[in-house]
């Protein structure tokens, strides 16, 4: 996998035949005390290498569109006006940016239900922010989010019990924990395997290196470590990569083991 271009909102990598498309939505600021130890409690003082900004952890937040040029998925769609934060909700922008066409988007996957993930689907003002829309592909302990706001979706809504094929190289994966629907989507190209997460990690500069350090808001934190653990020994196999959401935008990269622990390169310089 190789990055191509850029710009403020967007990166775009060539993977084999597919080309995959970072879109940032924007950050959230959450304070360390959202971070826990293995026994459920808060994590005390933070290793040096863990930035601040403010007193507050910086988390980027990103969705990832993968297309072969006939074929697309986009992969989570940000918080829109959902999130009430200035730094929130950019996708649209990113998308404009990376000349992606809302209108011919029919296929979206969500790796979970909280509001920076799925909030995207509905635009600023109440339209839907994808007219083509066709499928929605969301784990099935997550499908109850579609209520409210998000009703008018839900006819569309393709619930994710187990391993199923979107298409012929992107595949939903059930990894329950943060949430009971927590899915992760791996797509498949001559170049290897990319996994795109949703909360997998929150804090990129703390969780690889002490992967059994979770966060506040995993429903099951437990299962949630358990899944975290999982992917991360299986990205260490050849030409694996991850996307994540929260990792820093673009947010792909490379894992390998280290210690007791794990290492993250990126595989391109931070935008934003």
């Amino acid at each position: 996998m190789r990055s191509i271009s850029s710009g403020r909102h967007h990166a775009t990598f060539e993977f084999g035949d597919l080309r995959v498309i970072s879109l940032r939505d924007g950050y959230i600021d959450m304070p360390p005390t959202r971070l826990r130890t293995e026994d459920g409690c808060v994590l005390g003082e933070l290793p040096p290498s863990v930035p601040l900004v403010g007193d507050n952890l910086r988390l980027s937040v990103n969705a990832f569109f993968v297309t072969d040029g006939t074929r697309s998925v986009l992969i989570d769609t940000g918080a829109s006006d959902n999130w009430h934060d200035p730094t929130m909700g950019l996708i649209y922008d990113a998308l404009d940016e990376a000349g992606i066409d809302r209108a011919r988007i029919t296929d979206v996957a969500i790796t979970h239900n909280h509001e920076d993930h799925v909030s995207g689907l509905i635009a600023p003002g109440g339209s839907q922010a994808f007219p083509g829309l066709e499928r929605v592909w969301i784990g099935a302990g997550d499908t109850s989010v579609f209520t409210g706001r998000l009703a008018p979706i839900l006819d569309r809504v393709v619930p994710v019990s187990e391993l199923v094929s979107i298409n012929e190289w992107a595949t939903a994966i059930p990894t329950p924990g943060h949430t009971p629907g927590h899915t992760v989507y791996e797509i498949r190209s001559g170049a290897g395997h990319l996994i795109v997460w949703g909360d997998t990690v929150h804090v990129p500069t703390l969780q690889f290196e002490r992967p059994g350090v979770s966060w506040e808001f995993d429903g099951d934190q437990s299962q949630a470590r358990t899944a975290r653990a999982a992917l991360l020994e299986r990205l260490t196999r050849p030409h694996h990569f991850v996307a994540g959401a929260h990792l820093d935008s673009p947010g792909i990269a490379r894992v390998s083991a280290s210690g007791a622990g794990y290492a993250l390169e990126y595989l391109a310089p931070p935008i934003g």
